[in-house]
């Protein structure tokens, strides 16, 4: 079993919040796809044969692509590879980009899982964040996906906003439970060098949330989102039942990827590599047979530390088990020694041969992880 990811580099306008790798240079985008094409050819051996469980579709805004463009890359990943009839593909959208004809060619595709880049349904906080739509366009795709046939469908919400209060967050959660989507991936705003948000903050011009007002507003999140039924499987990401995100799941449970496009990564439990950040670059590299990409062999530390940075995110867990079986019976001995702590804090518990962060723990996950890693 393994997954594949396709990074879509195109925004029709850029987020003020947003460092992903992507351009608004849509003139491009031909000679992208057919290098995207040509990857999937090159990489073919990549996985070594393994059923493909996910794939998705993300960016940048895989929702430029047309209906027929996202068919043509599915059906090129099943002429070298196995995908699973059972498979989650999954397609990034913005509210803007679905209108009724292109949500009836999406639901009439391959595609059976969006997830929608809403963010706030508070027009104010969209029009601050540079976003394309409205409030009430947002809560109107979602009903027009769902009509469509849609029954898997995950959106998008940022907490931590500049001026956001409680009361605001609140609305914007109990908006999304409203529409009875099966998933809700809520972060917290981060300010990345290089986007407009951390060039107004360092001017002066924003407030940055400050941590009580954080925590409150993740508080919230819990406490709703656990009242709905929803279960909170990752610290950022919450899902009715059995409907978690299959591929965002098997990151977290170091299965092997496959990624596609510039700045993609991928994963094969040996080595990694990423093709470069730059869609020329990606683009003349590939058409050339040679991508330009990095690669970096996975030794045992890293491996280590990032099953537990991962792993600890989730409500899951470490599993002892397989910490013995890949790593050993003395780094076993000393992961459990230094988790001990939390435990005796009440930011962590042990249940069976899982070791996992409890409510109060997931408020200092990052403090616990690095503190857990293995220098």
């Amino acid at each position: 079993m393994a997954g594949i990811y396709i990074h879509i580099p195109y925004c029709r306008q850029r987020c003020y919040y947003c460092d992903f790798h992507s351009s608004t240079f849509l003139k491009n985008m031909p000679d992208f796809l057919d290098a995207l094409i040509k990857e999937i050819e090159l990489e073919k051996d990549y996985l070594a044969g393994e059923s493909i469980q996910t794939i998705y579709f993300g960016g940048g805004t895989p929702s430029v692509l047309n209906a027929e463009e996202v068919d043509a890359i599915i059906q090129q990943i099943s002429l070298y590879h196995e995908i699973s009839s059972s498979a989650e593909i999954t397609l990034e959208c913005n509210p803007d980009d679905l209108n009724p004809e292109y949500i009836r060619q999406l639901a009439a595709s391959k595609i059976n899982r969006l997830s929608i880049g809403i963010q706030s349904f508070d027009d104010r906080q969209l029009k601050a964040m540079n976003r394309r739509h409205s409030a009430e366009q947002a809560l109107a795709v979602v009903k027009g996906c769902q009509l469509a046939g849609f029954d898997n469908i995950s959106i998008d919400l940022i907490y931590g906003l500049p001026g956001m209060s409680l009361k605001v967050w609140q609305q914007n959660i109990q908006k999304a439970l409203d529409l009875k989507v099966q998933h809700i991936s809520a972060y917290h705003l981060t300010y990345e060098k290089g986007t407009v948000f951390s060039h107004q903050l360092k001017k002066g011009n924003l407030r940055e949330c400050d941590e009580e007002s954080s925590n409150q507003q993740f508080d919230k999140l819990l406490d709703m989102t656990g009242s709905a039924g929803f279960e909170h499987y990752e610290i950022s990401n919450f899902a009715l039942p059995g409907l978690h995100s299959q591929h965002n799941s098997n990151y977290w449970k170091q299965v092997k990827y496959l990624g596609l496009g510039p700045a993609a990564h991928s994963f094969n439990q040996t080595s990694r590599h990423w093709n470069v950040s730059h869609n020329n670059k990606y683009t003349d590299g590939i058409m050339a047979g040679k991508p330009n990409r990095e690669i970096e062999t996975i030794d045992k530390t890293t491996r280590y530390n990032e099953y537990l940075m991962t792993s600890l995110r989730t409500m899951w867990g470490v599993d002892l088990e397989y910490l013995m079986q890949e790593f050993g019976g003395p780094q076993t001995t000393l992961f459990e020694k230094s988790f001990r702590k939390y435990i005796d804090q009440g930011k962590a518990i042990k249940e069976g041969h899982f070791c996992k962060l409890t409510r109060d723990g997931f408020f200092i996950s990052d403090k616990i992880i690095s503190d857990l890693f293995e220098s």
